[in-house]
């Protein structure tokens, strides 16, 4: 996901209410996420589909790189060699 453009961005709800149309193609044309604020705070979050998609792949695969490092740090981990063999067989079954 691209970073944000604050000049370009970040719009007030009522100018989004205004304009859903053509904010939500500047988000599908940038691939930059928009924050619409209300009473000067950001209250939400506009993203592109795929970039959401793509946010939420890249989260779980950094949940299972930190669980796995939890596993090895407390003595759960599985040798190289003993995974790789407990794959092929679940496979072979």
């Amino acid at each position: 996901m691209k970073r944000i453009n604050i000049n370009q961005d970040i719009k007030p709800m009522s100018e989004f209410r205004s304009g859903v149309a053509s904010f939500l193609k500047q988000v599908h044309d940038t691939k930059r996420p928009l924050v619409i604020t209300q009473h000067g705070k950001g209250v939400a979050v506009l993203l592109d589909v795929n970039e959401f998609e793509a946010m939420q792949e890249k989260i779980e695969l950094l949940e299972d790189i930190h669980l796995s490092l939890s596993l090895i740090e407390s003595g759960q981990g599985v040798e190289s060699t003993h995974a790789r063999d407990m794959i092929l067989k679940g496979i072979k079954n």
